[in-house]
């Protein structure tokens, strides 16, 4: 063989090798290629995973928040309407007793009459029992002197009775006894 022939064979050789290595290259490239899209598809998929969990996650503190904010604002409502309920049953109250505050007053005026009749009453009846007492105690004193009178005459008729039977000279029959 010719030396051509040797340089054209090595050359289609090397070129061969050279395609073979290039074509190995090739799939060593597109292997790392293929690996390095699958690790970026994993953290896509990974990311794609934690957004969908995060999102999840916010829908449901959402929905808990609105489900809270509700009943407070539920709540709220209800504790003003109570409020309000109550503060008119008090203005209403009050209203009346204001209506009224004349009323009161008179009765409060007729009561203090009434009570300044009772006492100047009373008082009038406590005077007339002080007069009686002071009559009574007259009265008593009175027929108290005629009683003792009374008693100083008897004392002294019988007195006068057994005199008048010592003079007749029975001493055994007194009429009265000494005290």
């Amino acid at each position: 063989m010719t030396w051509q022939i040797k340089a054209a064979l090595a050359a289609v050789i090397a070129a061969m090798a050279f395609s073979a290595g290039w074509v190995v290259k090739g799939w060593q490239a597109s292997k790392t290629i293929a690996e390095l899209r699958a690790e970026q598809a994993r953290g896509q998929a990974t990311l794609a995973e934690a957004a969908r969990a995060d999102e999840t996650e916010t829908a449901i503190k959402e929905s808990k928040h609105a489900q809270d904010t509700i009943y407070s604002a539920d709540r709220l409502a209800s504790l003003k309407t109570g409020i309000a309920v109550d503060v008119r049953a008090e203005l209403a109250r009050a209203e009346r007793l204001h209506r009224d505050t004349d009323s009161r007053a008179a009765t409060y005026r007729a009561q203090a009459q009434a009570d300044a009749v009772a006492r100047s009453d009373l008082a009038d009846k406590a005077a007339a029992l002080d007069r009686k007492l002071a009559e009574g105690l007259g009265v008593v004193a009175s027929l108290g002197g005629d009683l003792r009178r009374r008693d100083a005459e008897v004392a002294a008729l019988c007195d006068q009775v057994n005199i008048e039977r010592r003079l007749s000279g029975d001493d055994s029959d007194q009429a009265c006894t000494a005290q």
